[in-house]
């Protein structure tokens, strides 16, 4: 595990995803991640008490955020996570069911129950339980992948 995880940089590309991760959950979900009064929320949702992570819609989805929780949990540095395809974050034989899940929430807009087991970098297993799972839509309709937040796991 990285020793020690730290904030990345605030460019301008990755305040923008944040502001989706944010903004869509509000939209879909009829409530907030974050504290209403969150001004900075770049800063607020990468020290969330939740693990908060995200992907992109390319055809092998990689993942663009993960904050500060997410990475302690996939023992992983930012750089790294951000460049990891997202269907690594699940076992080979739990891949197919994740697909159909993902497919599910793409068709849906989002899931507020989900369960299942994923995998950190030293091979770790945990359950994560009752995560919600939403499609990053902007105000426009246009999905620009997908997010999930979580404050239960057990290590496996």
């Amino acid at each position: 595990m990285p020793s020690s995880i730290t904030q990345p940089a605030a460019s301008p590309a990755l305040v923008a995803g944040t502001a989706l991760i944010v903004e869509s959950f509000a939209r879909l979900l009829q409530r907030q991640l974050l504290a209403a009064t969150e001004a900075d929320v770049f800063t607020a949702l990468w020290s969330a008490p939740r693990v908060v992570l995200a992907h992109g819609t390319q055809a092998d989805p990689i993942f663009f955020y993960g904050n500060r929780m997410a990475l302690e949990l996939f023992e992983m540095d930012f750089a790294s996570f951000t460049q990891l395809p997202s269907r690594f974050s699940a076992e080979p034989m739990e891949r197919d069911a994740r697909e159909r899940f993902l497919q599910q929430v793409n068709r849906d807009g989002y899931i507020d129950d989900y369960a299942g087991v994923r995998v950190s970098s030293t091979g770790k297993r945990f359950l994560i339980q009752q995560a919600v799972v939403w499609n990053l839509a902007d105000r426009s309709g246009v999905v620009h992948g997908q997010a999930a937040t979580f404050e239960s796991w057990k290590v496996l």
